[in-house]
């Protein structure tokens, strides 16, 4: 039997290395003993938190030597209970379960009394006599009955042995040192306009998601979900993968092809608040009994206002077992990397952060409003997943910014490796929807980018997550370029009209700053990489229940005669930059210029150099830049090449030769920089970045940064070319 690691540490160094919190030492002490309390509570009824974590293997149905079936189910409000199914017909009275004194029920049946892929649900009587039918709350697939009925029955899982998957051979991808996401829905995936498949997606899109140089790929709505529109985020059944798209094998075959690939799988997991169904989801369990004996809270703090949903009693002690246990089941029945822990700021406080504006207050994070049993769950959920794989990765959606969310458990911390940068992309959305170019503030956007704990917790930058592509809002291409963005996108091998010209190199400006400044990460949903044109919009009754605009048209980027070609060839460039410097996970950092009048920011990360020249028109001649290093500096990147149909009006053949300025600190340096360098030209709307040259390489492409930037461009558009051959064929 697994044992737990000794805890180490007194929970407290978050104290120390951020003297904010030291005011609420009270409240990191209680914190830390309920965890530890709950911690011994576990060791002593299970062993380990590991153990614990595996209920599946005793709950739900599972099948001995012999092939003997059993079903267990824990509903401790249940005053009786019995399984029903096509395998009894149905029958109500046919298959009574029994109870333990722990409150979970079983029924014990004879080998192959249950067919692969029958449908089965339960029945409970409540205390009023009543009775209800549910599905059972650990269930491995779910799919409604066709052309019979929209409520899901769970169905048994259990496919013949020459059929199913075989077993994981790909090795676990080694976790970058920068995790450069793609954020992805496997069911709008397909250029088509219907429910992509796990199958389709591993064969069309993970190469595309390789080809275009990320190394993650972060899949929403995998967990089962009756409400399509939901985006994934109303799960009925945890621990099923969605059947819209396949069956569990399809989803593992997906996972090796990722893994194959040398990509990263991690899950969005919910735990954060459930779906309101009652007839196919887990609400109603609690059969109108008090939360001891329920996975929810009683009464208003079991209901979530905004999001119409049941919220986790994360105090219950079989909540916590059934949480955890969903956790190992997705590690290592589906051999995933790591989890996006969507909603945490919900599951923080009592108030879930509605109607609240998080100033950085101290007190805002730790006082009563702070739920500190989700807390602790959390603090649980991250030491169970590095326990099981060290080298999972952990993401927490945190709107209000709450210390230690990403230290280290032992610390104190609640033990995320990142949390999202959210309010980058309502920066980009504030400037974009209300804001004339020319009064762009730099230091607003360096100011936003920037803030964040730096050396002690990670972000994930991005310009734009799958919130701001759902029907209602609005993607960054749609605010730049809706008005032409059906007409004006032929390319003619000019720069295009003013509105599609801004639009692309805003586009491609903005992504790229993003990147550089936001964060220790990188992350972008499935099709803004080449400016998707259509929203989202799930099948429902306002559209005729229509597939049109729940599809992502990778068609349009493969398209030789379009421009959105030209911002998925950025993408690409930027994250083979990033691939060989590694530099949006780089410690150095350091912005030296932003200039308000010039709408230039200049500023370097790891050892590049990068200027972003943000006004509308003017194009700068002999334009001065502080740099850190005396040498030679040669241009890697520039979005304003004929590459990305730009103006290229940048020499790419050019050597710069620094020049000596006073030290940095002192008098006569130039922007707090020993050295500087003048550059021929920065256009306007672009991003350029230089390195410095090694001794004895040539400028342009020989250089190493900008050789590996083209290598990746002359392959992506090598599989271009083959894609549009094989369309044409």
């Amino acid at each position: 039997m697994a044992k737990d690691r000794p805890i180490v540490g007194d929970g407290l160094g978050l104290l120390a290395s951020d003297p904010g919190t030291v005011t609420f030492r009270g409240h990191f002490e209680y914190r830390w003993k309920v965890y530890t309390d709950l911690r011994q509570k576990i060791s002593e009824a299970s062993g380990s938190l590991i153990e614990f974590a595996r209920s599946y293997d005793r709950l739900g149905f599972t099948k001995n030597a012999f092939g003997e079936i059993t079903y267990r189910e824990w509903l401790p409000a249940a005053q009786a209970m019995s399984l029903v199914g096509e395998f009894n017909g149905w029958s109500i009275g046919a298959t009574p379960m029994t109870k333990d004194s722990s409150g979970t029920w079983e029924v014990k049946l004879p080998a192959g009394s249950i067919q692969h892929g029958s449908r089965l649900q339960f029945c409970a009587w409540k205390s009023d006599g009543t009775m209800v039918r549910r599905l059972p709350a650990m269930i491995k697939w779910a799919a409604p009955d066709p052309g019979k009925s929209v409520v899901y029955d769970g169905l048994y899982w259990d496919p013949p042995v020459e059929t199913r998957f075989t077993g994981f051979r790909a090795p676990h991808p080694p976790v970058p040192r920068t995790l450069r996401i793609y954020e992805a829905h496997v069911g709008m995936s397909s250029t088509e306009a219907k429910c992509n498949s796990y199958v389709e997606f591993a064969r069309d899109v993970l190469p595309r998601i390789k080809e275009a140089g990320y190394n993650c790929v972060q899949l929403m709505a995998i967990m089962e979900h009756v409400y399509y529109g939901s985006f994934g985020y109303h799960v009925t059944s945890p621990f099923a993968v969605t059947s819209r798209s396949g069956t569990p094998d399809d989803f593992k075959r997906l996972v090796e092809e990722a893994h194959r690939l040398g990509l990263l799988v991690i899950v969005d997991i919910v735990h954060s608040h459930v779906s309101m169904n009652t007839d196919d989801g887990l609400n109603g369990l609690d059969l109108g009994q008090a939360e001891s004996q329920s996975y929810f809270k009683s009464g208003e703090g079991g209901y979530h206002r905004l999001w119409d949903s049941r919220l986790y009693c994360y105090k219950n002690f079989e909540v916590l077992r059934y949480l955890l246990s969903n956790l190992r089941w997705w590690l290592e029945e589906y051999n995933c990397d790591g989890f996006r822990f969507d909603g945490v700021t919900s599951m923080l406080y009592h108030h879930h952060g509605l109607y609240m504006s998080f100033s950085g207050n101290y007190e805002e994070y730790f006082s009563v409003q702070t739920d500190v049993d989700a807390v602790v769950y959390l603090m649980l959920a991250n030491e169970l997943v590095k326990s099981i794989r060290p080298g999972a990765v952990m993401i927490a959606e945190d709107v209000s910014g709450m210390p230690g969310l990403c230290m280290p458990v032992a610390e104190g911390g609640i033990g995320f490796d990142y949390r999202l940068a959210m309010a980058l992309p309502d920066l980009w959305i504030s400037l974009l929807k209300g804001v004339k170019d020319e009064h762009w503030g730099m230091n607003q956007i360096v100011s936003t980018l920037c803030n964040r704990r730096h050396g002690r917790e990670k972000s994930i930058a991005y310009v734009e997550c799958h919130d701001q592509s759902i029907v209602g809002d609005k993607s960054t291409a749609f605010w730049l370029m809706d008005a032409e963005m059906y007409t004006g996108m032929n390319d003619d091998g000019t720069p295009g009209s003013v509105v599609i010209h801004r639009g692309l190199t805003l586009h491609m400006l903005i992504r790229a700053t993003t990147m550089g400044l936001g964060g220790e990460g990188y992350l972008n949903f499935m099709g803004n990489e080449f400016g998707h044109p259509e929203w989202v919009d799930f099948p429902r009754e306002g559209n005729g229940w229509s597939y049109q605009t729940c599809r992502r048209r990778f068609d349009l980027a493969d398209n030789g005669l379009l421009r959105y070609r030209f911002l998925l060839k950025w993408d690409v460039a930027l994250h083979a930059l990033e691939e060989s410097t590694s530099f949006a996970s780089d410690e150095h950092l350091l912005v030296s210029s932003q200039h308000e009048a010039d709408k230039i920011i200049v500023f370097e990360r790891a050892d590049l150099v990068f200027i972003l020249n943000f006004h509308p028109c003017n194009d700068y001649s002999d334009y001065k830049v502080g740099v850190r290093d005396h040498g030679k500096y040669n241009i890697c990147l520039d979005s304003d090449a004929f590459d990305f149909r730009g103006r290229g009006l940048t020499p790419h053949d050019s050597v710069y030769f620094s020049e000596s300025e006073g030290l940095p600190g002192g008098p006569g340096n130039f922007n707090d920089r020993c050295a500087s360098i003048t550059l021929k030209v920065v256009p306007s709307r672009s991003c350029t970045v230089y390195e410095k040259m090694v001794e004895g390489v040539k400028p342009g492409r020989d250089a190493p940064v900008g050789r590996a930037v083209r290598k990746a461009m002359d392959a992506h558009e090598a599989q271009a070319e083959r894609r549009r051959r094989d369309r044409d064929a």
